[in-house]
């Protein structure tokens, strides 16, 4: 008790000083993380007493199926002070069935304790935890539990740790005793350091707070947490190796959690990141106001009226906020890496209404990452997909407890998901009576674990802009089935290569159709593979029943490596189905005596194998799936039709571009074919008839019109004839002789057109941007125009607008919904009626318009061409004309003036007065 006495006065006198840290304990189940938090708490006064998880009167256990079972469920927070320190402990649950749970505290760490069992080692979640805090980047301290249990062995441990975690672990102690062979193998995990230590034969504290900041170093303490054995020692080495983040002054904020208080109030729980979050402010983009603002140590909590960056707290009266939403200038967090993988039935009780029993659980699917609710419309059934099987019976509890219903979970199995194995194009069309859309796209197989990726290919000839960007929107906002067993689409990429839209009839809501439609019938088409989850596992056994397991894994389908002797003992790796191995624990411990360990970790999906038989007995009917049609809708004599998904080719307005592909390609594959699709998507070109292009002048402001014939006009890229033919004329001189002249260049049309511009924005779009700016300037010295130069910046939300002054030029950035299409066009339209204007531009509909407006066009190739010869010309009449290396007056005199010099020079001639 002295040394909490001791540390109390020491926080006392600190004030204000205090620096703030938040860091998270984790661990495999049972190896002491909650009792750690208890000791920390304890010997900084936090709490009087020092519980325990068997007595079930832990601090952070706040839930009683927590106390009950000694395990923890629900993460947690408690508040500490250390010396000159404030310690933001979150405590995350262990067990494998509620590691969601845990995830997601991990994006608002500054810092995390992995608690290591010392008579258990690095067991298979630890792992999993170790990836998950290197996926997230947070810097670790270990703190290895229950060295007082006889067989420990201090060195052994570590030489585990290092072969399993990270050769960076090191034993805290040997650095404080300034042992040489430490040092040295400490120092060769980053080269700064290293230097460092050749030079001085010691490492600085800094050097060690930089390099454990950044994941090279990773500090160990040994102790006992249930004796506060090295707790001290921890806490210490957590104030003494630790730097405290530096935050930006504008407002930002991450949503991890989201639960109720017993009241019935709906908690966010969040980190400010940056600036300060008060009671009653607006954050854009949130719906409701922050009424109260919450500090929780365990189950009491402080109001306070504001948090500062870096502290975390619940935060009550918001609405729709989730996990993982990022708030103000914060950036939304990646999908989580860990999701269930069982499936499980709800059976209610006879008079339970279904629906209000819906909307409950949706509400428990908002409070838990691992729970996810799914609702069969065609047999009025809840369905819920879980981590694991302790997860139901504490569900079960929790919906008992809050509304009062026992529910019953039957049929568990597992989810599938399905992918394709080729590519190939889908169409999907959608034309009722004064609607139209079409649309085709490629799907192509992504890499194992990438999930769904969406981009598009298709010229901004054949589509517009915003419709693209609106089918995009679409693809991204469904979650795509399968044709096998309906299951989730995952690991394949889908491009927009083509489409078509009506000038009058098309809507949004079409393209939604269309683009479901043609996903749809590109699966129907495709060959199907389906996937199902795969455990990866660590045996340790004895060499006797290395033979039988080895066969246990053939048997359930699983593939190992191995075996190789380990302290006496044998060890398998692999991986074998979740479905197979479900189960198999019980069945191990019984043949090994209880010496084996079996770890699992989830691997991810792979192809079922035992696909047929899965596809069987789920029985699912594609094409009764009215939900996800294949089948297209097409409009003749005023009325729609509907065609079957294998008939859509024959009716579809836009020809194929996979076919187009394969005919070129003279008999190569369909990876070969994707690739010409892709590459042929952005050059294709638009034939505009003339009611089309009528279409397009009364869709324009003050339009002023032409004759144009009843022939198709074909919009492209222009000539070099046609560039030439486009210049100015002496005629179209005369008319504008009283105005200047006037360039408007489209810039992100011509960066994507000129290959160097091209490639250098695949880099940094910023620098590509630049270099058109500076090229321009050029150009504009020597041509003497009027030039802008205009920027896209509609997808800025609340952008005014800006106009700025580079050098010798005008840049544009447009305002928020307004594309460079749409500036450039109102001001051709103002200006072109007094001045001589040309719009540089590849766009080949809004080339169109520009003749409409009366200005001349120029292409992306016709104004490279035109920088090309400035430059030339510059080149000619100035740096290659005489020796370059002197400069001589004559050289730059006109002829009537040089001979008046001359005879001055002669003296033939009078100085002028």
């Amino acid at each position: 008790m002295g040394n909490t006495s001791d540390n109390n006065k020491e926080n006392k006198t600190a004030g204000q000083r205090k620096r703030r840290l938040n860091v998270g304990i984790l661990a495999h189940v049972d190896a002491g993380k909650t009792t750690l938090s208890e000791g920390m708490l304890y010997l900084s006064g936090s709490i009087r007493d020092m519980g325990r998880v068997d007595h079930g009167d832990a601090f952070l256990d706040t839930y009683e199926m927590e106390r009950e079972r000694g395990i923890t469920i629900f993460s947690k927070q408690a508040v500490l002070s250390w010396k000159d320190i404030e310690l933001t402990l979150l405590d995350t649950p262990g067990h494998v069935d509620f590691s969601a749970e845990m995830e997601r505290v991990l994006q608002v760490l500054d810092y995390a304790v992995l608690v290591i069992s010392g008579t258990d080692g690095v067991q298979g979640h630890t792992v999993t935890l170790w990836r998950l805090l290197k996926r997230y980047n947070v810097p670790v301290f270990l703190f290895i539990n229950k060295m007082d249990r006889e067989g420990t062995d201090r060195n052994a441990l570590m030489s585990e740790l290092k072969g399993r975690l990270d050769e960076g672990c090191t034993d805290i102690e040997a650095i404080r005793e300034n042992n040489p062979d430490r040092l040295e193998s400490l120092a060769v995990c980053d080269d700064a350091m290293l230097e460092e230590y050749l030079e001085t034969g010691s490492i600085c504290k800094n050097t060690l707070r930089r390099t454990i900041a950044e994941r090279k170093v990773f500090p160990c303490w040994f102790g006992s947490a249930l004796k506060a054995e090295g707790i001290t020692e921890l806490l210490d080495g957590i104030r003494e190796y630790s730097i405290s983040p530096e935050y930006p002054e504008k407002f930002g904020a991450k949503v991890y959690k989201i639960a109720r208080d017993p009241q019935g109030n709906r908690l966010t729980y969040l980190k400010v990141t940056g600036g300060e979050l008060k009671v009653k402010e607006l954050i854009p983009g949130i719906e409701g106001k922050v009424n109260q603002i919450r500090i929780y140590s365990g189950v009491r909590y402080e109001l306070v009226q504001s948090a500062q960056a870096g502290m975390v707290c619940a935060v009550t009266g918001l609405e729709g906020t989730y996990p993982g939403q990022g708030m103000g200038e914060e950036k939304d967090s990646d999908i989580p890496v860990l999701e269930p993988v069982l499936t499980y039935r709800v059976e209610l009780p006879e008079g339970c209404d279904v629906h209000t029993m819906l909307t409950n659980l949706r509400q428990l699917e908002e409070e838990e990452p691992e729970l996810h609710i799914v609702w069969a419309g065609e047999t009025q059934e809840i369905h819920i997909q879980l981590m694991g099987e302790v997860q139901t019976e504490v569900l079960q509890r929790l919906i008992k407890d809050r509304y009062g219903v026992l529910v019953e979970f039957r049929e568990g199995r597992i989810i599938y998901k399905e992918t394709i194995a080729g590519p190939v194009e889908g169409v999907g069309h959608f034309e009722p009576l004064r609607h139209y859309a079409e649309v085709h796209l490629l799907l192509e197989p992504g890499e194992r674990g990438s999930g769904m990726q969406f981009s598009s290919e298709c010229s901004e000839d054949i589509l517009d802009r915003n419709w693209q960007r609106l089918i995009l929107t679409h693809l991204e906002e469904k979650e795509h089935r399968g044709v096998l067993t309906g299951s989730v689409l995952t690991d394949v990429r889908i491009t927009l290569v083509a489409g078509r839209a009506h000038q009058k009839h098309t809507e949004g809501g079409d393209f939604r159709q269309a683009t479901y439609r043609a996903v749809r019938q590109g699966l129907m088409k495709a060959e199907s593979v389906l996937l199902e989850p795969y455990y990866e596992f660590r045996m340790e056994l004895p060499m006797e029943n290395v033979g039988r397991a080895m066969t246990d894994i053939q048997r359930m389908n699983g593939t190992f490596e191995g075996p190789e002797a380990e302290n006496d003992q044998a060890v398998l790796t692999g991986s074998a189905p979740v479905s197979e191995m479900r189960g198999y624990q019980k069945e191990f411990a019984a043949y090994t005596g209880g010496f084996g360990r079996l770890f699992c970790t989830l691997k991810g999906y792979d192809v079922c194998h035992d696909a047929e038989n899965v596809v069987e007995e789920i029985n699912y009917d594609p094409d009764s799936d009215i939900d996800n049609t294949a089948d297209s809708v097409f409009c003749a004599h005023g009325a729609g039709f509907i065609v079957p998904w294998y008939q859509v080719e024959e009716y579809m307005h836009v020809e194929s571009t996979m076919k187009d592909a394969e005919e070129q390609g003279e008999g190569t594959d369909r990876q070969q074919a994707a690739r010409l699709v892709r590459a042929q998507a952005a050059s294709r070109t638009i034939e505009l008839t003339r009611e089309e292009l009528d279409a397009i002048y009364v869709r324009t402001p003050d339009p002023v019109r032409r004759n144009v014939s009843s022939t198709p006009v074909k919009v492209s890229a222009a000539s070099e004839d046609d560039r030439w033919r486009n210049r100015d004329t002496s005629a179209d001189r005369k008319k504008k002789t009283s105005g200047e002249e006037y360039l408007l260049v489209d810039g992100y049309n011509i960066i994507f057109a000129w290959d160097e511009l091209r490639e250098l924005s695949e880099i940094d779009l910023a620098a590509a941007r630049g270099r058109l700016a500076d090229i321009l300037c050029n150009y504009q010295g020597y041509r003497k125009c009027t030039l802008i130069l205009v920027f896209d910046a509609y997808k800025v939300e609340g952008n005014p607008g800006e106009v700025a002054k580079y050098h010798n030029i005008h840049i544009v950035y447009t305002k928020e919904a307004e594309t460079a299409d749409q500036y450039i066009e109102k001001t051709v339209r103002k200006i072109s009626k007094h001045h001589s204007v040309t719009v540089a531009t590849s766009d080949a509909l809004e080339q169109v318009i520009i003749l409409g407006q009366g200005a001349r066009r120029m292409s992306a190739a016709g104004l490279k061409e035109e920088v090309e010869l400035a430059l030339k010309e510059i080149r000619g009449e100035h740096l290659e004309k005489g020796d370059i290396l002197r400069t001589y007056l004559f050289d730059y005199l006109g002829e009537d003036t040089a001979k008046e010099m001359e005879e001055i020079r002669l003296g033939k001639g009078n100085w002028p007065v």
